[in-house]
């Protein structure tokens, strides 16, 4: 018996039946004995009927398949898509190894989710990557030797990541940051000036490298009391020797210059400069009346020279807003500070506190807070206390309020004098990505390894993880809350501006698709929803692998993913 399905056709309507049916064969002849009508019955009662009926056996799919297990997966997926279109295990070396397979699983791992070398051991195992990168049951002890593995290979790491994003001519970015540190047996941990606002704790300072993008090139590691142009030769160094490069133009903050570092880069042919004065310096320049900062009233840009400084190019900046910001603050702390000195007038007037030096030790606790004495003059002496705000001194300040000058090697003919101030803001990519470093993205902080050589791997490690959230950050634009098409400033100096499109995703929360705006740890979450699931056959040995449908979402990140390129 078989189920036949009988098609007839009247007019434009076509009727379809099902019927068992019995064939009998009668000498040559074939003859169809209809036995019921089944119809009305469903689709699948129908399929599994026409089944049952050509001999195949049917079970529950509850009896026959047991979900063995079932790993995180999507995220997986996602980020090691972006490692193969990066070739970042080529990069790491051009041999395949097991210590090149378990430095990108702690590079993936770093990314998916940040966490002690222990953390890695027991994550690998809590998604697909180590099952991916063929790294299942790897040690922790392994994971170290594999970070000494690294350590050895990050010189010709970076020199061919300067030979990928590091062109002659074009613009490099350098600018320092420090982590604080755990434990004080490692030589590179100090006291200096803390980044992370914790005075009184050991921490490391490190210097990075980028492209005009802020696409990181380079990281080096410096002991923790290491001042900022302390680093600059060595940076000098690297560019001209080891990367090879005949022309380029350093970005870098005002607190790497110093005269010794400049005549460095005078000597070092073919390497300009674009950085800013320091405030003493700025301060000098207006005295000396090589400009006056009532002229940017009405302008915000204007090209100066100075004897003081030749053969270099000056742009001089005002920014508005900086400056009303700044002589809010001045105001608050100047106020903050007249409110704490007042009960110590009036004790001194009640006769409560008599001795000068008693006074000296209450003032000086207070001037301490809000570090504005050079604002006040101070008449301390035996029973008599009196301060006044130095009125000319904090005008004099506030005229160079939001100023801000430029300082540039590069002739006008190379770069004029917007793109100066367009190609110094650029340093915000490299803050950018120190924040990313230190965030819930990377944590690279705090510092739990004793020896020299593996902190520095340690950051090197989260180099690498910052160069691929990178180009997944690129690469998914238009589904985070990023400005997929960033205008260009007519005005270099004004507050940078988001695109209509960027400033209505932030205020709707959702993309110009429709779908909720993410972070690129909220989107990583959402792809880890992607299973990868196990699932074994009845009662045999026999199993299977089987990954749930990805979301829409899923399968957009996914693609996007897949477009990464290496630029």
């Amino acid at each position: 018996m078989h189920v036949a399905t009988i098609r007839r056709r009247h007019g434009e309507r076509v009727y379809e039946s099902h019927l068992i049916r019995r064939s009998v064969r009668e000498g040559k002849r074939v003859r169809h004995e209809t036995i019921a009508n089944v119809s009305s019955l469903p689709p699948a009662a129908l399929e599994a009927l026409r089944r049952a009926l050509a001999g195949q056996v049917l079970v529950d799919a509850a009896e026959a398949f047991e979900v063995e297990r079932s790993l995180p997966h999507g995220h997986v997926s996602a980020v090691l898509a972006a490692c193969r279109r990066l070739e970042l295990a080529r990069l790491l070396d051009r041999a395949p190894s097991r210590e090149r397979s378990l430095v990108v699983a702690m590079v993936c791992q770093r990314l998916l989710e940040p966490g002690s070398k222990l953390a890695c051991v027991r994550a690998l195992a809590q998604s697909t990557l180590a099952e991916e990168l063929e790294v299942g049951g790897a040690s922790e002890d392994e994971l170290y030797a594999a970070l000494d593995w690294l350590s050895e290979r990050q010189e010709r790491i970076e020199d061919r990541l300067a030979r990928r994003h590091l062109h002659a001519g074009e613009s490099a970015l350098y600018d320092l940051s420090s982590s604080y540190f755990e434990g004080r047996t490692c030589p590179l941990a100090a006291l200096g000036y803390s980044r992370d606002g914790r005075r009184g704790t050991l921490q490391i300072v490190y210097g990075l490298l980028t492209d005009q993008a802020g696409r990181p090139v380079a990281v080096e590691v410096f002991d923790g009391s290491t001042h900022d142009h302390q680093t600059v030769p060595g940076q000098l160094d690297k560019l001209k020797h080891r990367f090879g490069l005949s022309e380029l133009v350093l970005v870098a903050d005002r607190g790497m210059v110093t005269r010794a570092n400049l005549d460095k880069m005078r000597q070092s042919h073919g390497i300009d400069w674009i950085t800013a004065l320091k405030a003493p310096q700025v301060k000098r320049l207006a005295r000396t009346g090589a400009f006056q900062p009532s002229l940017f009233d009405e302008q915000d840009l204007a090209e100066i020279t100075s004897q003081d400084f030749p053969g270099e190019r000056l742009v001089v900046c005002r920014n508005p807003l900086v400056a009303a910001e700044r002589a809010r603050k001045r105001e608050a702390l100047l106020a903050a500070t007249e409110a704490d000195l007042a009960p110590i007038r009036e004790r001194v007037e009640r006769g409560s506190l008599h001795d000068a030096a008693e006074i000296g030790l209450a003032v000086g606790e207070v001037i301490k807070r809000h570090r504005v004495k050079k604002h006040l003059a101070l008449e301390i002496a035996d029973a008599r206390f009196d301060y006044q705000r130095k009125n000319e001194q904090i005008a004099a300040e506030a005229a160079l309020d939001g100023i801000y000058v430029l300082r540039t090697s590069l002739a006008a003919g190379r770069l004029d004098t917007a793109d100066v101030v367009r190609a110094y803001k650029q340093l915000k990519e490299v803050e950018r990505d120190f924040r990313t470093l230190k965030g819930r993205e990377l944590e690279i902080r705090p510092i739990h390894h004793r020896l020299e050589q593996r902190v520095r791997a340690h950051v090197f490690l989260c180099m690498l993880a910052l160069y691929l959230e990178w180009h997944l950050r690129q690469a998914w634009r238009e589904l985070t809350f990023h400005d997929e098409q960033p205008p260009r400033q007519a005005d270099p100096v004004a507050k940078a501006t988001r695109s209509p499109a960027a400033r209505r995703k932030a205020q709707t929360k959702t993309t110009s698709a429709g779908q909720p705006a993410h972070t690129i740890r909220s989107l990583l979450a959402e792809l880890r929803l992607q299973t990868r699931n196990t699932i074994r056959i009845g009662d045999s040995p026999a199993s299977f692998t089987k990954h749930t449908t990805p979301t829409p979402l899923q399968a957009h990140a996914l693609d996007l993913a897949e477009t990464i390129t290496i630029q």
